[in-house]
C-alpha cells in the first residue's frame, strides 16, 4: 500500500508540474499579447493623427508630394496590418516616413510657428514617447516569454504544446543602417 501511495504521489506531482509549467507559459504568452495590444492602441492613435498632420503641412509645402505620399502609404500599411510581425514592419516604415517628413519640415519656418502644427507636433511627440515605453514593455514581456519557452524544463512542455520563440520589437533593417551610418546631429 505504501508503494502504491508513493507512485500515486509521484504521478500527481508530475501532473501538477506539467500543469504549472503549461499555465506559466500561457500567462507569459498572454502578457506578451497584452503588451502588444498596448502598442496597437498607440499605433492606432498615431495613425489617426497622421492625416491631420499631413493636411496641415500640405498647405505649406504643396510641392513635397513624394514625402507626403510615403507618410500616407506607411500610415495605411500600419492600419491594414493584421499580425504582430506585419504591424512591427509597418510601424518601422511609418517611423522612417515620419523622419523624412521632419526633415522636410525644417525648410518651412512659418509652419513651425503655426499653432495647429505645434499642437499636432506635441501630440505626436507625446504618442512617440508612449510608443517607446510600451515597446520596451513589449520587449520585456517577449524576453520573459522566450526565456520560459527556451529554458529547461519548461521548454519540454513548450515544444509539446506548440509554444515557440517570438520576435522582439526592433528598429528594422532600414533604420538600423541609417542609425549606424549617420551620426546624431546637434544644432544650436
Amino acid at each position: 500500500m505504501n508503494t502504491t501511495l508513493i507512485v500515486f504521489l509521484c504521478i500527481a506531482l508530475i501532473v501538477l508540474f506539467f500543469i504549472s509549467c503549461y499555465n506559466r507559459l500561457v500567462r507569459f504568452r498572454n502578457n506578451r499579447e497584452n503588451a502588444f495590444a498596448d502598442i496597437d492602441v498607440q499605433l492606432k492613435q498615431r495613425a489617426d493623427l497622421i492625416p491631420n498632420l499631413v493636411s496641415t503641412v500640405q498647405g505649406y509645402a504643396t510641392h513635397e508630394r513624394e514625402t507626403f505620399e510615403r507618410v500616407v502609404n506607411a500610415r495605411n500599411q500600419t492600419v491594414a496590418a493584421t499580425s504582430i510581425n506585419d504591424k512591427i514592419a509597418a510601424d518601422n516604415a511609418l517611423t522612417s516616413a515620419l523622419s523624412g517628413l521632419r526633415i522636410t519640415l525644417e525648410a518651412y519656418p512659418d509652419l513651425k510657428a503655426n499653432q495647429n502644427f505645434l499642437q499636432l507636433q506635441q501630440e505626436i511627440a507625446d504618442l512617440e514617447n508612449k510608443l517607446s515605453a510600451v515597446r520596451r514593455y513589449f520587449n520585456s514581456a517577449t524576453r520573459e516569454y522566450n526565456n520560459k519557452v527556451q529554458t529547461f524544463p519548461s521548454n519540454l512542455i513548450a515544444s509539446m504544446f506548440g509554444f515557440k520563440r517570438e520576435v522582439m520589437y526592433d528598429l528594422g533593417a532600414e533604420q538600423r543602417v541609417a542609425m549606424d551610418s549617420t551620426p546624431p546631429e546637434v544644432k544650436f
